[in-house]
């Protein structure tokens, strides 16, 4: 079987409308893809930045995969959190990105974006908080009806990747 190794880290976020952010993230595959080592998903620590506007995680990303095809290759979503100074949490962003296909060092700069609701929604989430959210994540990659939503640009979180892959070259596919 084809192996592939994604060594790296979740460095951290930019341009969020306030700090004190954190991230849960995830790895989607498909059905011929086989984790053999390492967590499919996670959350980052808060951080609250004292200067900038960058929330820094470095969060470790260390997965091994086994594979006999291409398809349902791996990607990486995303959920960005901010917790104000009262612990409640209001979600910043959805976003998704393709782990690189090419072996080496990638720095990947993923965008984010959440939805919007009813102007009504909107005037309640300027005083109270929250927000929509989706019902089911899994539309954030899967992109069936992600045309359907009203959504708004939010910031981008950033990822160091290396790519390892062992024996595509078996199955036809040139590194």
């Amino acid at each position: 079987m084809a192996e592939l190794h994604i060594i790296g880290q979740i460095v951290g976020a930019t341009g969020f409308p306030q700090s004190s952010l954190f991230c849960k993230w995830g790895v989607h595959t498909g059905g011929a893809w086989r984790l053999l080592s390492g967590l499919k998903e996670g959350q980052t620590q808060v951080d609250v930045p004292q200067t900038g506007e960058v929330a820094y995680w470095s969060h470790p990303i260390d997965l091994h995969y086994a594979t006999k095809g291409l398809h349902g290759w791996p990607k990486l979503h995303f959920q960005v959190w901010h917790q104000d100074s009262f612990g409640r949490c209001q979600l910043y962003g959805y976003g998704y990105c393709h782990v690189p296909s090419s072996p080496g060092h990638h720095r990947i700069h993923c965008v984010t974006w959440r939805p919007l609701g009813s102007w009504q929604e909107q005037l309640a989430q300027m005083f109270v908080g929250g927000g929509p959210q989706l019902r089911s994540p899994d539309l954030v990659y899967s992109g069936a009806d992600r045309y359907r939503l009203h959504t708004e640009a939010m910031g981008t979180v950033e990822l160091e990747l290396g790519i390892v892959m062992r024996h595509f070259d078996k199955y036809g596919v040139e590194s």
